[in-house]
């Protein structure tokens, strides 16, 4: 599997759909990936809350507590307002000694002022105690997503491209986040607000209550209409979007192509195609789910209408007070503003819990088969390896290989070579226990590996792969990532046994040189180069050397084979290559073809057999041969 691979366009538009996909206003009309069990996955997904239950209900209680505060004010305002009226009234009318109760009003204005403040330090409170619990249960999520990482099988990641996993461990780790952090305390608010609203209204009128009231199914109505067209426009701008990104991503990666077969014209023209299809999407889609907003308030404003003419006739019958009417006013605009909220939430929360069962799925994944314990360990290891019948498949319908047996003595090299897919690096991987065999043994040193622990296992092991593995780092380190004690004169020999001292001299910081990510501040000749000097730092019982030399020109294959035979002596060496100079050499040949070891011998012995190892070298190693002869003279 390669660890440079690229993100495919089809990853590029799933890598979209995170938290920053909300339409304007909250969310209204973002296409909304739903859960196949929304309640089963929500149930789960409480039950991480368990250990911060006791903080959920302080912040339950300040959100409360917050909200009532807060919608008690104008109620308490009316009061004041409706002092300064009759004081005004009374003296408009003459009435001897009227005057303005000021004295009250300010008593009024001083506990109003007073319920704000406390309102405020309750939503602090509100929103202090719930970060903690946001971050705490998203940390242990995190957790046990980053533990399940490091203990799936090869096989899980085989299947499945990087975007699809680092979506799952980041994209909806994020999402869930989000959504404790900021929608969930919301939630709460919203809900509490509608209901005190209503409450208050209901005791300063029944009648106007009824009149706004009555102006909530339409506003639901025109919501939805309006939120069911916009979600077109914008799953269309999701689409265009990830059609624009693939195209980007592939032309970045391969822009010395397209330089070198002067297709710059063709490609600006297709960006700009696609750039336009996205204006017309994202306009459109910005501008329906814009119009919901206005077209709410106008809405409102026709209930206002409807409230302002009622009250005021009910105010010169002197059923109501004035100030009651101005609260009540008050009240019917905030009666409107949570259930947008709420709209906007649920579709916050749909796409909480689609993200949340997407990382209970990657959590639920089958582990790789656990160590055995006690464990078997190979205290002395000489590193003689045999595969006793040994039968795999990567799907149980379709055996790879089938009864396998090999026997190998410590020191030797072995050289496996067969057509794509033959099994070769499968071999390999069953032999490092990256998967485990579906019948059969594998032995190292006479004991069964699936008797020890992965990790003493991997230890006997030095691994060199075609696809180069580098991390951003100086050289230094990446030398000398597998073994952490290893002294800057080890270093150094290890690189010069390796052919990579002369090159890293080169660079201007020597082996103090940072790589970059990726490693694209070196060829890739350089790179392998690196791999191979890690592997010879180790210091391994057994080799294995899967194409190690094939990203290299054939003069520097020359001098790395010379190291190679070197680091070789006295060690099992697994060598998968076509180069003919690494297969000539080896101690014994496996030839594979579907699974199964066809030939065996000496370089010399197959091809005096004349059978598939012979027609192989015919056809593909003949002229190599030739070549490699003639540098090496």
């Amino acid at each position: 599997m390669s660890q440079n691979q690229s993100t495919s366009p089809s990853t590029a538009r799933r890598q979209q759909q995170g938290p920053m996909m909300f339409g304007p206003r909250g969310g209204f009309g973002m296409p909304v990936q739903k859960a196949k069990d929304f309640r089963g996955t929500l149930f789960r997904l409480l039950r991480y809350f368990g250990p911060q239950k006791y903080f959920l209900i302080a912040v339950l209680v300040a959100a409360i507590l917050s909200t009532v505060f807060n919608i008690v004010g104008p109620k308490i305002l009316g009061l004041a307002i409706t002092k300064l009226f009759e004081g005004f009234v009374l003296k408009l009318q003459h009435v001897p000694g009227a005057t303005i109760d000021f004295a009250y009003i300010d008593r009024i204005l001083l506990i109003l002022a007073g319920l704000y403040l406390i309102s405020s330090i309750f939503g602090y409170v509100q929103q202090f105690i719930m970060a903690g619990v946001a971050q705490k249960t998203v940390y242990q999520m995190r957790r046990q997503v980053d533990e399940k990482l490091a203990h799936l099988p090869l096989r899980y990641y085989d299947s499945r491209t990087h975007g699809e996993i680092l979506s799952r461990a980041v994209n909806d780790m994020d999402n869930i986040s989000t959504t404790l952090q900021q929608n969930l305390t919301q939630l709460i608010t919203s809900v509490v607000t509608v209901v005190g609203v209503i409450i208050i209204m209901l005791t300063i009128s029944p009648l106007l209550t009824l009149v706004v009231v009555v102006t909530l199914p339409l506003s639901i109505v025109v919501t939805t209409i309006i939120a069911k067209r916009s979600q077109t426009y914008f799953a269309r701008q999701q689409r265009v979007l990830g059609e624009l990104n693939g195209h980007v991503e592939e032309m970045y990666n391969g822009h010395k192509i397209v330089k070198a077969f002067g297709g710059e014209s063709k490609s600006i023209a297709m960006f700009n195609e696609r750039n336009d299809k996205l204006y017309e999407a994202g306009w459109r889609a910005q501008f329906v789910s814009g119009m919901i907003m206005p077209l709410m308030m106008s809405i409102g404003n026709v209930g206002y209408v409807f409230v302002a003419v009622i009250g005021g006739i009910m105010v010169t019958r002197n059923a109501i007070q004035l100030g009651d009417i101005q609260a009540f006013i008050q009240y019917s605009r905030q009666f409107t503003q949570p259930i947008t909220q709420l709209a906007a939430i649920t579709n916050s929360i749909q796409l909480t819990i689609a993200s949340a069962e997407r990382v209970f799925e990657l959590l639920d994944e089958p582990e790789e088969t656990p160590d055995s314990m006690p464990a078997a360990e190979i205290l002395e290891p000489q590193g003689a390896v045999q595969f006793v019948h040994a039968n795999f498949g990567y799907s149980a319908d379709v055996p790879l290989i089938e009864d396998m047996n090999i026997n190998v003595q410590p020191g030797q090299t072995i050289a496996i070579v067969g057509p794509t897919g033959a099994g070769k690096t499968t071999l390999v991987n069953l032999l490092m226990r990256f998967y485990d065999l579906d019948s059969g043994h594998i032995l190292v040193d006479g004991m069964d590996i699936r008797e020890m622990r992965r990790g003493d296992l991997r230890r006997m092991f030095g691994m060199v792969l075609q696809d180069t593995w580098l991390f951003n780092g100086t050289i230094r380190e990446n030398i000398a990532y597998g073994r952490e004690d290893a002294t800057e004169a080890e270093i150094v020999q290890a690189a010069v046994a390796s052919q990579a001292d002369h090159f890293i001299r080169t660079l201007p910081e020597s082996y103090d040189t940072v790589l970059n990510q990726d490693a694209t501040n070196l060829s890739q000749g350089q790179k392998q180069l690196l791999t191979i000097a890690r592997a010879v730092l180790a210091d391994p019982e057994v080799l294995i050397l899967d194409e190690a030399t094939s990203s290299v020109d054939t003069r520097t294959e020359i001098l790395i084979q010379k190291a190679m035979r070197e680091l070789m002596k006295g060690r099992t060496s697994f060598v998968i290559a076509h180069r003919l100079s690494t297969i000539r050499d080896a101690d014994m040949i496996l030839v594979m073809n579907h699974g199964r070891i066809i030939e065996q011998g000496t370089h010399e012995a197959l091809l005096e057999q004349g059978g598939f190892y012979a027609t192989l070298y015919n056809s593909q190693f003949a002229v190599q041969e030739q070549v490699l002869d003639a540098l090496a003279q």
